[in-house]
């Protein structure tokens, strides 16, 4: 693909954040099946097709190794309209178990050029595109 794959951070920030005495959870929102990526894409990146095609792929196959990932969206621009969420993934899983296990193996991982930011997201919200 034309995007790199996540990789562990280098930094000790991973495994300061994973630790217990940090509470990784804390400010990320209730929990719910969904999860909001941030820092992963950006809008220049999603305006290709194939691109756009590629980056879902990578997230998708990553995101399915923490459990069954029911619908994954990627907002994109369109010309003359405003398009919210544009910049982030949501990621809908099939569990909150499942989006917990994500949400603490993605925050502070690398993905391209930035780091993995997380954040829990109203399932309501999403199936309504909310974003």
């Amino acid at each position: 693909t034309t995007r790199q794959t996540f990789i562990q951070a280098e930094s000790g920030l991973a495994n300061q954040m994973a630790g217990a005495s940090i509470g990784i959870s804390q400010g990320s929102g209730p929990v719910t099946e969904v999860l909001c990526l941030m820092n992963m894409v950006t809008e220049e990146e999603l305006k290709n097709d194939e691109d756009y095609d590629d980056i879902v792929e990578d997230i998708k196959e990553e995101c399915s190794k923490y459990g069954v990932v029911r619908s994954l969206e990627i907002p994109r621009s369109l010309p003359g309209m405003n398009v919210p969420g544009v910049g982030k993934v949501y990621v809908e899983f099939g569990e909150t178990g499942d989006c917990q296990s994500a949400q603490a193996a993605l925050t502070g991982r690398k993905f391209a050029n930035g780091t993995v930011m997380t954040s829990y997201f109203d399932l309501e919200k999403y199936h309504n595109r909310q974003f």
